[in-house]
């Protein structure tokens, strides 16, 4: 009997180390998949059913499942139950001693990691053919500044970066964030690293251990679900509403560690964060003495609405860090990336950057801080801006038709892309592919969801989609999502 087995291996995991319920469940339920006691295809009793049989409280037996939904190991049907995954436990038991498949070579972290929330499945590109547009990057003028300075670099400049990167590069990096975002700080704060995903992936080995609450926001970004599930933290989903991350009683009966949001522009519904809510999440943070990870995703795009503060200019307890990227408004490529840290955190987030990262590219620093400084990143902003707004205009003309009652759009006041909410009765990872099977790129809104099953929509950028592109393909997108609104419409009658 399952809840025997459980019993069983929660006991054995309690007499080896100090865990939680909730961890010692986990544990027991992914071991007893990836050993072949519970099968692909499997359907495990009830939450309440594992409650009663197992004596623990539902908080426990939900927040177990959960991970292991989150996790990839376990899948809901609505109205049917929960299943086991066919994937991960049927590649564990094709294991074969003579023959091993790259999965036999993996960690149980590292088949996680390698099979679910996967960005080649959720990152947001165009949704039209072609490749991204970056015609109006001046490629010329980087050239000659990168040249410049790889022909006067010293050899300091050459080896890795123990000061948290190149001063002048942080130093114009604090002056964007002081007067266009609002966030007091020094320019000894700023970090300078890869990119976002190594910015998280520092905040979780600094701030956090192994078994630590993270709250994320439902539906989640890809990026942040992988670095903290790569850091062994425990994710709770915490669901979005239109003011943006909205945590309820029920969420602090697991007391963060760490509160991940994208308060500008979330990824991937679009809400914008409302300064209630925003104070929300600071008295939370100061209450269970957690850490905001604000991620300031696209806060350089916004098109209409008054701007709002960010959670970092809102903070007078000192416990939010902030993530920002060059990529939006140069490209994606450069990846330079930077975070800003609370001034009693900075000397060990400094060192462990430089003992975990070997942080260097010193000369791209000090072409990206001279670019910055000379006017170019303002200017390349302002026309990135006036592009993006136009692009935005297109699309939402081209959708305008569509919109009504059953599909509205979230997100369109700033950022890159847009969400089209869509009844919970569709199939939206089906129709997805229906538009794939025609060369449309969009993404299920259902498929970034780590607990919830009533958002359904599509994710649709346009940041890399060119105009022409987008308005000979935006009519296409909006007859295929009128076709299927009509056919989940109910009949007129008789």
């Amino acid at each position: 009997m399952l809840s025997e087995l459980l019993l069983t291996e929660m006991a054995r995991l309690s007499q080896q180390d100090n865990m939680p319920l909730h961890r010692q469940l986990y544990e027991a339920l992914r071991r007893a998949m990836l050993d072949g006691k519970l099968t692909a295809g499997d359907r495990l009793p009830s939450s309440r059913e594992l409650t009663t049989d197992l004596n623990l409280s539902r908080n426990t037996v939900v927040a177990a499942l959960s991970q292991l939904g989150v996790e990839g190991y376990l899948v809901s049907r609505v109205g049917s139950g929960t299943y086991v995954n066919d994937n991960l436990p049927k590649a564990a038991r094709m294991r074969a001693p003579h023959a091993p498949s790259h999965v036999a070579d993996l960690s149980k972290r590292g088949t996680a990691l390698s099979s679910t929330f996967c960005a080649t499945q959720l990152e947001i590109q165009p949704f039209t053919p072609g490749i991204a547009d970056f015609s109006a990057f001046p490629v010329a003028l980087w050239q000659r500044l990168q040249n410049k300075h790889w022909r006067m670099t010293y050899p300091e400049m050459l080896d890795y970066s123990d000061s948290g990167g190149h001063a002048p590069l942080r130093r114009a990096v604090a002056d964007y964030l002081r007067v266009f975002r609002s966030v007091p700080l020094d320019a000894d704060q700023v970090i300078i690293t890869s990119g976002t995903q190594q910015s998280l992936e520092l905040c979780a080995q600094l701030l956090a251990d192994h078994g630590d609450t993270v709250w994320l926001e439902d539906p989640a970004y890809w990026g942040a679900v992988k670095a903290f599930m790569a850091t062994g933290l425990y994710a709770h989903p915490v669901r979005v509403d239109q003011q943006g991350i909205a945590p309820s009683a029920a969420d602090e009966k697991h007391p963060p560690r760490l509160i991940y949001t994208t308060p500008s522009h979330q990824y991937p519904t679009g809400s914008v964060m409302s300064l209630a809510r925003r104070q929300q999440i600071l008295t939370l943070a100061r209450t269970h003495n957690a850490w905001v990870l604000e991620d300031d995703y696209d806060s350089e795009f916004r098109f209409s609405g008054p701007p709002l503060s960010s959670l970092a200019g809102l903070d007078k307890d000192q416990r939010v860090l902030y993530l920002g990227s060059f990529s939006k408004v140069l490209y994606p490529g450069l990846k330079l990336g930077y975070l800003v840290v609370p001034k009693r955190l900075v000397s060990a987030f400094k060192q462990a950057h430089y003992d975990l990262n070997r942080p260097g590219q010193m000369p791209l620093q000090a072409a990206l801080a001279e670019f910055i400084e000379l006017g170019h990143f303002a200017s390349a902003l302002r026309r990135a801006r006036q592009s993006y707004a136009q692009r935005r205009q297109c699309l939402l003309q081209a959708l305008q038709p569509c919109l009504g009652e059953q599909a509205q759009i979230t997100g369109a006041e700033q950022g890159l892309h847009l969400c089209v909410r869509l009844p919970n009765a569709l199939d939206d990872k089906a129709l997805a592919q229906r538009l794939a099977d025609q060369g449309l790129t969009v993404r299920a809104l259902s498929a970034y969801c780590l607990e919830r099953k009533d958002a359904k929509g599509l994710v649709i950028g346009y940041g890399y989609a060119p105009l022409a592109e987008i308005e000979r393909w935006g009519p296409v997108l909006a007859q295929t999502l009128m076709a299927e609104i009509q056919r989940l419409a109910p009949p007129t009658g008789v």
